[in-house]
């Protein structure tokens, strides 16, 4: 195959078990911070971000569970299908320390990257978070967004509502006739390790096993934000039966996990959300194993008719 730089084209391939080092899969049993309704009928507490201080003060329940080791089937996990999907892409940005770089550099390449997986003719970037903070980073109170580590609670950015709050905040000229003309708009999540992840992984549902009656709006307040542009909802999530988790093992730096957030489309077998969280490895936890790192990109994709 013949390589370009990346003026000409984004070196993106589907993830193939034949390309991968063939081992048993690596299954963890491990727990997930699913929310615990308190039961008396009032909504979560807003989740505040803005400033140097996260503060998430939501009741969570831990629940076990089994998170499936994707490896050797990697291949058959679609976006569309599944809610997410693994694509090879190498970045020639590595230490994502600059935030000018990465506005500059690094969206370009997922832009790209973006198209090329899904087929969407309109992208638009409109946040992205590095974390490389310890995993008890919240429990740091002030100054905490200044150490952001892994979110080990099962969320989807943005709930449906809040998927629509996004589009016309930052695509405001396309967001009115586009919605009004009902085509299709997605948001999507692409997250690349930084460094090979061996501690607090990802974990992502499959769409299909998450119930709508699992799903609970959640407010989130920006609080350095004005009215009205400082609030959207996104989704927090209930323990639920047939709930299905997946994450690669040892997912490297050029190894990129697409997560749809939000489908326009609605249709029988069409993802339209994967709820995600981090977790803990019993095997890879305490001294000896370096903090996780990451950065994700969150996009707005839309389609012309």
């Amino acid at each position: 195959m013949a390589t370009y730089t990346l003026t000409q084209r984004v070196d993106a391939l589907p993830l193939h078990s034949e390309t991968i080092e063939r081992h048993p899969p690596r299954d963890v049993q491990t727990s997930l911070n699913y929310y615990r309704d308190p039961g008396d009928g009032s909504s979560p507490m807003p989740v505040l971000v803005g400033g140097d201080t996260v503060t998430n003060e939501r009741p969570t329940q831990p629940v076990p569970v089994v998170v499936h080791d994707v490896s050797v089937e990697v291949e058959k996990y679609k976006v569309d299908s599944h809610g997410f999907e693994y694509v090879r892409h190498a970045s020639q940005e590595k230490k994502f320390e600059d935030e000018a770089v990465i506005k500059s550099e690094y969206y370009r390449e997922c832009e790209e990257l973006y198209k090329r997986v899904t087929g969407a003719p309109n992208v638009r970037i409109f946040a992205h978070q590095v974390r490389c903070g310890p995993t008890h980073w919240h429990s740091l109170g002030h100054g905490n967004a200044q150490n952001k580590g892994p979110l080990n609670r099962v969320h989807v950015d943005q709930s449906y509502h809040g998927a629509e709050i996004m589009f016309r905040k930052h695509a405001p000229s396309a967001a009115d006739a586009l919605l009004q003309q009902h085509r299709r708009w997605q948001i999507i999540n692409l997250w690349r390790p930084i460094s090979t992840i061996y501690k607090d992984p990802l974990a992502v549902a499959a769409a299909y096993s998450i119930a709508e009656e699992d799903l609970v709006a959640a407010p989130l307040i920006y609080t350095k934000q004005p009215p009205p542009l400082n609030k959207t909802e996104t989704w927090t999530i209930l323990p639920g039966e047939g709930h299905e988790w997946y994450y690669k093992n040892e997912q490297r730096s050029d190894e990129v996990l697409l997560i749809k957030c939000f489908d326009s489309e609605k249709r029988e077998g069409l993802a339209r959300r994967a709820p995600h969280c981090a977790f803990k490895d019993p095997e890879r936890e305490g001294e000896g194993w370096a903090d996780r790192q990451s950065i994700e990109v969150r996009a707005l994709l839309w389609w012309d008719e």
